[in-house]
């Protein structure tokens, strides 16, 4: 059947090829695949409301069971002149007669179908996004714990600031990266409303069941609103921001860590697994993956905006520019956040920290200045004069050379009563207890671990449901199509 009743001709090859492009064997088992689970489902369900003959739904099942058997190698090359989903669809009439594959869109749309593929797609791609970033949070746990002695200066406007610890540097990202988990989370807690019945924009006057399917396929519930069902990909915006978001956060790490790792910095060492070569010259030692880490969070960034450009200014109803164009560039971004999340996970467990090099920097560095201020303030010095007097003996100890603060004048000119030796910065960093500093690393770290831990009980408790909703429908499938029973049954 290549028209629609009301079309006698369908699109001309060029511009087939430009709508629908030429999907391969890869895109017609990845497309068919989504398409045929909500089939398996849809049947069932119609089964089950008396709208769809038992043997008609055993055909059905039958011949979409054994076209997902093999990938839908029969349909692999086949023309499709109204995409692919007509096209698996009039396979189905072509086999088995209108009164059986004909039947198969009775109370839906190519519009909720597709509404709800996405739900499906975004669902499993955010799941296992976020299950790869809980990993990298542990990664970063781990290290902090290992690596809290490990003292450094912390730079700000990339000049010696104050000193912190190598582990209380990746506590500060565990912690970054935990609001990018929580916005991970929001926008697969808002995946749990099925589209499938929204039909194409009104729902439908068929008494048919959008809880069982919607339960069949993994969600919590059916749709709220038809139109809103199959206008709105708000979601998978909130889905690119908060993917574009780990993604930034995971930028920032790479940044500081190829700094880092200069010849100049040497704070941190990679093992020869995790760097590069050079074609022309001999000596260089190159951590190019934080590199990829860095530049891969574009990615998310321009499918947000692409994504988002599409929908601006469109009608609240189904429409291309949203359903379509909006989406066809998320899942290559999120993908990308993928890799990025992979390679940030061997690249922190693999960094290996230079504790003497970080140490004697911040010896050099000055960075206990804030330290001695301080300690005039306790005697009750005020502290922009403390400041002030601390800052003029750094500048006259860089000017005469000196690594370290001998002396602090007051503007009375007086010696200040305070020591201007740290015997050890390790010390330092353990008093900044307060405001969130360095010396509460450990307990940042169990913190994050409960949260972690709250993490990895939800994630499990997704793919729990999932897993279920399978294991049900493919025992309703089984059923229907072996001619079990047409009564209605519940997926939870």
């Amino acid at each position: 059947m290549t028209g629609t009743g009301r079309l006698a001709r369908t699109l001309g090859p060029r511009t087939r090829r430009v709508v629908y492009g030429e999907p391969g064997p890869d895109d017609v088992r990845r497309e068919l695949g989504h398409t045929s689970t909500v089939d398996l489902a849809h049947v069932v369900m119609l089964t089950e409301c008396g709208l769809l003959p038992a043997d008609a739904a055993a055909a059905l099942l039958r011949e979409i069971t054994r076209l997902r058997a093999d990938g839908f190698l029969e349909l692999h090359g086949k023309e499709a002149p109204r995409g692919l989903y007509l096209m698996y669809e009039g396979h189905l009439v072509a086999v088995l007669g209108a009164k059986a594959g004909g039947k198969l869109h009775t109370g839906r749309s190519r519009n909720d179908i597709k509404a709800t593929i996405t739900a499906m797609r975004l669902r499993a791609e955010l799941l296992d996004l976020t299950g790869e970033i809980l990993r990298l949070q542990a990664v970063l746990l781990s290290r902090a714990r290992a690596h809290q002695d490990a003292v450094m200066p912390v730079y700000t406007h990339y000049q010696p600031a104050m000193p912190v610890s190598y582990g209380y540097y990746l506590a500060g990202i565990a912690t970054a990266l935990d609001r990018d988990i929580i916005a991970l989370r929001h926008t697969v807690d808002e995946l749990d409303r099925c589209p499938l019945g929204a039909g194409a924009v009104s729902g439908t006057d068929l008494p048919i069941d959008t809880a069982r399917t919607a339960a069949l396929l993994g969600f919590a519930e059916p749709p709220l609103h038809a139109m809103d069902a199959v206008a709105s990909r708000d979601t998978l915006l909130r889905a690119l921001a908060a993917a574009a978001g780990a993604g930034l956060t995971l930028s920032r790490l790479a940044t500081d860590l190829q700094l880092w790792s200069t010849q100049e910095f040497d704070f941190v060492r990679f093992p020869e697994r995790l760097v590069g070569g050079s074609s022309a010259m001999p000596q260089k030692r190159n951590a190019f993956l934080l590199e990829h880490v860095k530049a891969k969070a574009a990615a998310a960034v321009g499918a947000w905006t692409a994504s988002a450009s599409a929908i601006k200014s469109t009608p609240f109803t189904n429409s291309i520019e949203v359903g379509t164009e909006a989406v066809a560039g998320a899942w290559a971004a999120l993908a990308t956040v993928r890799d990025s999340v992979l390679l940030a996970q061997v690249l922190v467990s693999g960094a290996r920290p230079q504790p003497e090099r970080m140490r004697q920097r911040a010896r050099d560095g000055f960075v206990t200045a804030t330290v001695i201020a301080n300690r005039l303030v306790v005697q009750g010095v005020p502290f922009r004069t403390a400041h002030h007097a601390v800052g003029a003996a750094v500048r006259e100890a860089v000017e005469a050379g000196e690594r370290e603060l001998t002396k602090i004048t007051l503007p009375d000119g007086a010696s200040a009563g305070v020591s201007t030796e740290v015997s050890s910065l390790a010390e330092v960093v353990a008093a900044h207890t307060r405001g969130g500093g360095p010396g509460t690393c450990g307990t940042t770290v169990r913190t994050l671990r409960g949260t972690l831990s709250g993490h990895g009980a939800w994630l499990e408790s997704h793919r729990t449901r999932l897993a279920r909703a399978e294991a049900a429908l493919d025992a309703a499938v089984e059923e229907v199509a072996t001619g079990g029973r047409t009564g209605t049954g519940d997926a939870g």
